[in-house]
This record gives structure tokens, C-alpha cells and sequence, in this order.
């Protein structure tokens, strides 16, 4: 495709800068009224205590939406939920043929068949190294390292242009399974010119490298043999090199190994799909596990970040119907904690410790996890490889971008733009920059229907969850006579000994009666005026006491 005159190449991040998580990338060809869209990645971010009642969080797709039709495919760099686990939520609102290597597409086909999608979605499977076209896009996958099977890397060709988008990676020699970094392609694509690249900063303060999984290999093995009792692993399911190291040292010690989470044993299903965890002993079941000697069995367990219905915290709660453990067993934590996990792993290891169970974590035991993401010397030499026109910095906080761009302005790179969530970066032709501005929201998950952002039903949760709720009812007879109550019921507001939760409420009760007697026989009449005017009165008097802001919810009743 040739080049015209009012053709410009576009990045706009819809997720996954200035956070990390929910990667939503779309990168745009052509004209400004007639662009052609390719999405890379569509992933979720989950919710932590200031969502209750959210799990799973989305990017909010409004701002393509209309331009569905012009979205040429969605192209998955890799098979993290918060690379693609977005995709069975949002692919019928974008309608778009999905491009995956076979790892990432037999663990998207199992979400599109539980979502009732998997007939519907068009998925082409693209080989390693496998390169395609899409209208004025031309793209070659690039085999990176991270802590997933298939990690891949987009160089995204067109006549204005060549991208790098790296995705997650690293830079591992021995990554254990799959093969080490493409280094020759990258210095291919850096020789050809590279217009810009767009790359993951999680790392961005850390000094040094990563890490490789060959060590991982040999901390882990050294641990576990010298270890007796029952023993646990957690460590991200969807690290398949990891759950061959946990697999191949147990077997190096005589114990079998027993899968404890759902998402171990679909991650385990996926890696056989495509010819990983071969020469290993069958796991064995539950029941097998419960009859072997305790030296003889090792668990491989979800819930390293302490989710509450993982393996592992029904294991630390003692519901786990299968597996107990206790004094003189031992759980490995293979794994970091992600931010914002902090308060839920302390409290599952907390558990687990109160059990008598023995806890390994790399902070006392180093080596027995590494990062799937590049520290600064993987970024130094990813751009001496590379050597773009235009750095710019993605999946991070606004401080990891910031940090990423000064580093590559560092490197001597000319351009540097740290963009976020639903700026439009203007990569050519002319000067690169921020060019627009566009919505660039968030969706949330909430008993499995997706609803905005700031939804009326989550906005009264929290207002809920932080301020208390005070639920009044009144009862009237046919002449508009208080039969009984008010009475007032207060959830989640306290009181002390001078001034108790009952002395409180009594108090209310009587705003309550008091705001009803104010009202004059036509309002007397009307169910909404009264409950109205009893949920103001009993609003100001609670902020008297407890200076807050209850949800106060008011019933007539009429006998």
C-alpha cells in the first residue's frame, strides 16, 4: 500500500498507561476522518477494596466502538488476563477476527466456551515468528522471553513506519521451555529502521536484569529436596517453565505431584496442547494424594496473590476438602506480590502460619522466583538493538513511564512521548506527539453484568461500605396514624459507653417520628414524600452524631 499526502500513523492506548494491567492498544492507519484500526491486546485489570463487589475490571471500548468496522483484527501478544482475559466481555461489542499464536488460542477458545462466543469469533492461530497482513498493516511476530509460553513481540509495519511493540518480555537465555529471545530479528528490525517503540516499563527502576528461570531451576530444586513433610508450591499458573520446575523437583525427590486450582490444571491442559510438559510423570488426583506417606506428595497451587477462593486460601482456611496441612509442612511461595496485593497474601500467610505450616518466600530464600519483566539493563540493551526514532514508554504507572522516557532520552533516543490512557501519540509524519485526546474509561464486572465505571449501584456500595447504612420503617393506618415504629436498624455504625449504638438509634427514631408529624394531611397521603422527608431528617441527625454520611433507606408501610 502507497503512502498519500493525509495518511497518518497513530498509537492510542485505551488501557495499560499510567497502570499496569488492562492492556488495550489500538494503532491507527490512514487519514484522520478514515482510519483502518488493528487492537493489540484486550485485557482486565481486577478490583481491590475500592470496588467491593468487583472482581474484574475492563477498558471501556466507547471511543472505537463506532469505528468497529474498521478494526481489521486483534492481534494477542500473549495469553495473560491482562493481555486477552477482556476479550470474551468486549468482542461483541468490536466484532473483530482475533490473531494468536496456539498457546493463546486454546486458552482463548476455553473463556469464549464458557462465555457461549467460542462458534462466533473468527480466530486465525499464527505461528511463531509467522507474519500477516492486515489492510495497510504488515505484522511479524517477534519471540520474546516473559513468564508465559508464546510471549511475543509486534513489529507493526506501514508505509510511514515500522513499530516495535514489545509486549511483556524480558531478556532470559534459558528460559527453560520455548526459545530464548529472537535477538537476530530484533537487530534485523533495527538495521531496517524503527519508527518507534512502544514498551513495557514495569521494571523501570529496578537495576540489573531480571533474572533467568535456569536459576529458578536450581533454587527451587535445592529447596524442595531439602524439605520433608507435605509441601506446596504457589506460583502463577500461567508460568507453564515454573510448573515444570516444581514438576521435574519433586520428581527428583520421589513425590508425585497433585494440581490444586482450577486455573493449574486448564494452564496444564494448554502447555500439552502444544507440546510443553512432556517426559513428566501424570499428576496425580485428589484422593491419590490424600493416601500417600506426606513425603511422598507435592501440590502445585493457585492463590500465590492470596485470592480468596484460590487453592491455597481454602488450604489456609481449612475448607480445602482435599488437602490439609499443618505442623511440619511447608508452602513455597514461587512467586512476587503483585501492588495492591499486600493486605490479602499477609493475611493468607498469616493463616498458614498460625497452622504450624512453614513459609519460603524469596525474601528469605532468594532465587526461588524472578520477574517476567525487564530491568534497566534489558531496556538499555533492547534499545541498542532496537535504536528507535520515538520511545514510547507503556504498561506502567505514571511514574514508571516518566522514568522509562528520561532513560531513553538517556540512551540517546530523539523522541520520547510518556503517553496515558486515551492520548492519541501522532508517530508520523512530522514531529511526534500527543495529537488528541479521547475518552478512556473503565468497565466493571459486577455479578457478572458489565456496568460503568461509576454506576449508580457501585457508588452506593462504597458510599455504603465507608459511611454505614440506616434502614427505617414506618407503619400508617387508613387515617395516616403511626401504628408502629419508626424504627430505625443501623448497619456498620458504632457507639461507646456513655453513648450507645441503641441510645443512637432511639434518638433517630425520634427525628424520624418528628420529621413525619411536620407534614400536613395532603403529604401524609403520599408514600415517596414521607419517606422523603424521614430520610433527610434522619441523614442530618446521623451526621450529628457520627459525622458521617449514612445510606438511609426508608419504608411506609400501610395496614
Amino acid at each position: 500500500m502507497k503512502k498519500s499526502k493525509n495518511d497518518e500513523f497513530v498509537f492510542l492506548p485505551l488501557g495499560g498507561s499510567n497502570e499496569i494491567g488492562m492492556n488495550f492498544n489500538l494503532y491507527g492507519f490512514g487519514p484522520a476522518h478514515d482510519r483502518k484500526w488493528i487492537v493489540v491486546d484486550l485485557g482486565v485489570t481486577f478490583g481491590d477494596q475500592t470496588t467491593p463487589g468487583v472482581e474484574i475490571i475492563l477498558p471501556d471500548p466507547s471511543y472505537i466502538e463506532p469505528y468497529a468496522d474498521d478494526i481489521l483484527g486483534i492481534v494477542l501478544t500473549h495469553a495473560h488476563e491482562d493481555h486477552l482475559g477482556a476479550v470474551h466481555w468486549l468482542w461483541p461489542r468490536l466484532k473483530a477476527p482475533v490473531f494468536a499464536t496456539p498457546f493463546t488460542a486454546f486458552l482463548l477458545r476455553e473463556k469464549l466456551r464458557d462465555a457461549d462466543l467460542l462458534g462466533e469469533v473468527e480466530i486465525t492461530e499464527v505461528p511463531l515468528g509467522g507474519s500477516f497482513k492486515l489492510g495497510p498493516f504488515e505484522l511479524e511476530l517477534i519471540t520474546l522471553t516473559h513468564s508465559i509460553p508464546e510471549p511475543n513481540g509486534l513489529a507493526i509495519k506501514t508505509p510511514l513506519g515500522t513499530v516495535l511493540h514489545t509486549g511483556d518480555w524480558k531478556i532470559d537465555p534459558d528460559p527453560q521451555l520455548g526459545a530464548p529471545t529472537d535477538e537476530a530479528a530484533i537487530r534485523r528490525l533495527g538495521d531496517e529502521g524503527v519508527l518507534a517503540m512502544v514498551c513495557d516499563s514495569t521494571n523501570v527502576f529496578q537495576e540489573g536484569s531480571a533474572g533467568s528461570e535456569a536459576d529458578v531451576r536450581t533454587a527451587l530444586g535445592d529447596l524442595i529436596k531439602s524439605l520433608n513433610g507435605k509441601i506446596a508450591v504457589a506460583c502463577f499458573a500461567s508460568n507453564v517453565a515454573r510448573m515444570d520446575t516444581v514438576i521435574r523437583a519433586a520428581q527428583a525427590c520421589g513425590r508425585k505431584v497433585s494440581l490444586a486450582g482450577r486455573s493449574m490444571h486448564r494452564m496444564a491442559a494448554a502447555a500439552r496442547s502444544v507440546g510443553l510438559l512432556e517426559g513428566l510423570e501424570p499428576f496425580i488426583n485428589d484422593d491419590q494424594a490424600k493416601h500417600l506417606p506426606e513425603n511422598e506428595v507435592l501440590y502445585l497451587c493457585t492463590g500465590s496473590q492470596g485470592e480468596a477462593r484460590a487453592a491455597l486460601s481454602r488450604i489456609a482456611d481449612g475448607s480445602h476438602p482435599h488437602v490439609k496441612m499443618g505442623s511440619g509442612d511447608h508452602v513455597i511461595f514461587s512467586s512476587r506480590v503483585i501492588p495492591g496485593n499486600e493486605i490479602p497474601i499477609r493475611n493468607l500467610q498469616n493463616k498458614l502460619a498460625d497452622r504450624g505450616v512453614r513459609l519460603h518466600t524469596e525474601r528469605d530464600t532468594p532465587g526461588i522466583h524472578v520477574s517476567g519483566h525487564p530491568c534497566r539493563d534489558e531496556l538499555r540493551q533492547m534499545y541498542a538493538w532496537v535504536r528507535p526514532h520515538i520511545a514510547v514508554p507503556t504498561h506502567g504507572e505514571r511514574r514508571h513511564l516518566i522514568e522509562h522516557a528520561a532513560l531513553a532520552k538517556d540512551l540517546q533516543v530523539p523522541h520520547a512521548v510518556s503517553p496515558r490512557n486515551g492520548d492519541m501519540v501522532l508517530l508520523a509524519p512530522g514531529q511526534p506527539g500527543i495529537i488528541d485526546e479521547v475518552p478512556a474509561g473503565r468497565l466493571y464486572v459486577d455479578g457478572g453484568v458489565v456496568t460503568p465505571e461509576n454506576g449508580e449501584a457501585l457508588r452506593e456500595r462504597r458510599h455504603a461500605a465507608f459511611n454505614g447504612v440506616l434502614a427505617v420503617s414506618i407503619v400508617l393506618d387508613g387515617r395516616n396514624k403511626i401504628v408502629s415504629g419508626p424504627q430505625i436498624r443501623g448497619i456498620g455504625l458504632t457507639g461507646d459507653d456513655e453513648y450507645t449504638l441503641d441510645d443512637a438509634l432511639d434518638d433517630l427514631c425520634e427525628e424520624a417520628e418528628s420529621a413525619y408529624k411536620k407534614l400536613d394531611g395532603d403529604a401524609r397521603e403520599i408514600d415517596e414524600t414521607i419517606e422523603s422527608a424521614i430520610s433527610r431528617a434522619v441523614k442530618k441527625a446521623a451526621f450529628r452524631i457520627w459525622e458521617r454520611k449514612p445510606v438511609v433507606e426508608t419504608t411506609v408501610l400501610r395496614i
